[in-house]
């Protein structure tokens, strides 16, 4: 299970003290959703270095307190990178459109988005989005659904208030397991 606080709180830590203060006072006083606005946009205008990992746990974050993937995704996107091998990634753009339900046996109603993807493993955490009577996809996911390697079976299925959960498990399922003696 992953600290939300405690994540919160290492993320302002990529701040100047000031800088990450602020962002801290905000998500103390209940307005998480502008701390997390702040805190993106001065990722990206102080062009703090982040690992891989770190963007995709800033998209979770996002995620959990509705800013994801607008408005925070493009500027969560822009936070530059580190450039080296990170356990997890996420996924910006995959040119694929999204996959449908059945192609991993899930519902055909649910179209599966890829998100973020362990590079250990192969695995992938999507979300799982229904198509609104818009015709674009739903706001908020159905479903997070982690897929095998080569992206043909769900192997593991969260509800849609379960974000740090599924990808608790991403991690989890790209441990390598322990040698056996």
């Amino acid at each position: 299970m992953i600290d939300e606080a405690a994540t919160w709180q290492r993320l302002a830590a990529l701040l100047p003290r000031d800088d990450a203060l602020q962002v801290m006072d905000a998500g103390n006083i209940g307005e998480q959703e502008g701390g997390l606005s702040q805190l993106v946009s001065l990722l990206v205008r102080q062009q703090v270095v982040i690992e891989e990992t770190t963007r995709a746990e800033l998209a979770v974050l996002a995620e959990a307190w509705g800013l994801w993937p607008s408005p925070l995704g493009p500027g969560i996107v822009q936070c530059q990178g580190d450039g080296c091998d990170s356990l997890l990634r996420l996924v910006e753009h995959d040119g694929d459109a999204p996959m449908t339900g059945p192609t991993v046996g899930l519902a055909p109603e649910l179209l599966l988005v890829p998100w973020i993807a362990c590079t250990e493993s192969g695995r992938l955490l999507t979300r799982a989005h229904t198509r609104g009577t818009w015709g674009d996809l739903s706001c908020l996911p159905e479903h997070y659904v982690i897929l095998d390697p080569d992206r043909s079976t769900a192997i593991d299925l969260f509800p849609p208030d379960a974000g740090w959960d599924a990808l608790s498990a991403l991690r989890r399922l790209s441990d390598p397991a322990p040698e056996v003696r």
